[in-house]
């Protein structure tokens, strides 16, 4: 099993858009268990990207993530609109509101329900505002709550037990000390390796991809950590090992650098066998050692 899905870089947004299309089940289990337990997801399908313009400002506008499932308590379809959140906006819950606005104006008549989710992702902590009123004395206008999650107010020990492959993905970007880092660390891959028994290599790949987003790389400490779950799970050995090209691209920035600065006649072959070895396509080894496809698969 070889890991070329996370050899390329996969923008932030992208990559959790996909995180959220892929597990969405199990990010509502994780977050919202009340909301989990009045939704039959055998009918969910996520809807065209929806344009919505503000009227004000003639902006147009685009939502993340918009589904559609089946509410329990209702019998009938709803709506739900995830908009993850990376940076401070005073204006956000506006945003939301308006999202919110033009999809009741738009699927009032045949979704009973619209509920409207955040996410924010920021690396700072701080409490979100959800929240938009309007009153006058004696009378409230207008009261509108969304459901949100702020990721790094969540206490990582809460997941480490837990087989929900977004616990797993977003583990680095929960709260946590400087002093707890390499134990986050270790945590993630012990997680990782419990759902490699139940998950394809696409969704691993997908997992592995969004959780180097967040991992800050040390080559040694990974050795390290590999080692002891080595030591734990020897009957696990081989898996344990065909993660290290994948963690933090090991081999791909360094190992291919030594490739092309070593890559002299006499060494240059061991070195491309060394990649492939560690899990790099023969296409991306041809490209980065400047010699024919045809070669470095002779040496394969």
């Amino acid at each position: 099993m070889t890991w070329e899905a996370t050899e390329i870089s996969i923008p932030h947004d992208e990559a959790f858009k996909k995180l959220l299309e892929t597990f969405f089940q199990e990010f509502i289990e994780l977050f919202f268990p009340e909301l989990d337990a009045m939704l039959d997801y055998s009918e969910t399908r996520f809807l065209m990207q929806e344009l919505l313009v503000d009227i004000v400002g003639e902006e147009a506008r685009e939502l993340d993530l918009l589904l559609e499932t089946r509410y329990k308590g209702l019998d009938g379809y709803i709506l739900i609109h995830l908009e993850p959140q990376s940076y401070k906006d005073h204006e956000f819950r506006e945003r939301m509101f308006i999202y919110f606005s033009r999809l009741f104006e738009r699927y009032r008549k045949d979704h009973k329900l619209i509920i409207p989710i955040a996410i924010f992702t920021s690396d700072e902590v701080r409490e979100e505002q959800d929240t938009l009123e309007m009153s006058i004395p004696e009378h409230n206008i207008l009261r509108f709550q969304f459901l949100k999650v702020e990721l790094r107010k969540q206490n990582w020990r809460r997941f480490i037990d837990s087989d929900n492959a977004v616990a797993a993905a977003l583990l680095a970007k929960m709260g946590y000390t400087t002093r707890e880092a390499r134990e986050v660390r270790r945590e993630f891959l012990r997680m990782f390796m419990k759902l490699r028994a139940r998950l394809d290599q696409g969704r691993l790949a997908l997992i592995m991809s969004v959780a180097d987003l967040y991992f800050k790389p040390d080559r040694a400490q990974d050795e390290e950590i590999l080692k002891e779950l080595i030591d734990h799970y020897p009957e696990e050995e081989e898996a344990i090992m065909e993660l290290m090209p994948a963690w933090k691209r090991w081999g791909y920035e360094e190992g291919i650098a030594e490739g092309i600065e070593k890559g002299k006649e006499e060494g240059q072959a061991e070195i491309i066998r060394k990649l492939l070895l560690h899990g790099f396509s023969p296409e991306a080894v041809s490209k980065a050692v400047e010699l024919p496809l045809d070669e470095i698969k002779k040496l394969m």
